[in-house]
């Protein structure tokens, strides 16, 4: 697992052509919006997030956020235990994001 700052998390997404962004946020923050093109796996959810997260592709690199940087910090760990090898976390999470935002459909 990588902390990354806004800036360094955003210029490393725009770049990586092998990212997946993943919010796990509630459903009612993610109600708020959410960063385009993410993956809404709640972690409060246990034994399902983990399910969820089992199902996906390791060999991809992971943009996890939440609303402040500590929930998505766990799932990298979470993530790194179940062996994926490349998982950043948002430092700052939703509070601190300045980047787009959408409305989830």
């Amino acid at each position: 697992m990588e902390d990354l700052t806004q800036e360094e998390w955003a210029e490393q997404l725009v770049n990586d052509s092998n990212a997946v962004v993943l919010d796990v946020r509630t459903d009612a923050e993610v109600a708020d919006g959410i960063i385009p093109n993410a993956l809404h796996f709640d972690i409060y959810k246990g034994q399902e997030f983990i399910n969820e997260i089992e199902d996906l592709d390791k060999s991809k690199n992971y943009y996890v956020y939440c609303r402040s940087g500590n929930r998505s910090g766990k799932a990298c760990q979470i993530m790194e235990q179940l062996g994926f090898e490349n998982t950043y976390n948002l430092e700052g999470g939703m509070l601190d994001w300045t980047g787009e935002v959408v409305d989830l459909e």
